[in-house]
């Protein structure tokens, strides 16, 4: 019952992080749900074992996008008429606020790109970036300015 409790506590002060990651690498709600659903799951699985070496929101987006990334290597595309289907765009200014901009541009990043980039917005430093996605700061660095290039060109095009 104690376990239990302080899951709950920990899911009423970071669930934003389970919110975030599954909106940015799902297009449609029922999508989002049910990631939202098997993080919160992965989550409960592994709460036993975290140790507390890092902090608890640390180690939810660590859970959070290794569900994520993994639920979408093991989902093959089945859709046949994947290629006809139209790509999903960026709104036009006058369409939506800056953020919806900048979540539909998100999205159109490969997923690792998407991981690193949802932890910059967080306001995570270079160093917890790296501890959740196993890779130095420097190398954090160096990706997110590529990011931030590749975002700009999305949207000014």
């Amino acid at each position: 019952m104690k376990e239990e409790s302080a899951f709950l506590d920990l899911l009423k002060s970071h669930g934003g992080i389970i919110h975030k990651v599954a909106g940015l690498y799902c297009d449609h709600e029922a999508d989002r749900e049910d990631l939202r659903q098997e993080i919160t799951y992965q989550l409960w699985k592994s709460f036993g074992s975290f140790r507390g070496e890092s902090a608890p929101g640390t180690w939810m987006y660590r859970v959070a996008l290794n569900t994520a990334l993994t639920r979408f290597r093991r989902r093959s595309p089945t859709l046949i008429f994947r290629e006809r289907l139209p790509e999903p765009g960026i709104p036009s200014e006058e369409e939506a606020e800056p953020s919806v901009r900048l979540m539909a541009a998100i999205r159109q990043l490969p997923r690792a790109d998407r991981a690193l980039m949802a932890l910059y917005l967080e306001g995570m430093h270079h160093r917890e970036i790296g501890g959740i996605l196993g890779l130095s700061e420097n190398n954090v660095g160096v990706k997110l300015h590529r990011i931030k290039n590749k975002l700009k060109n999305l949207l000014n095009n």
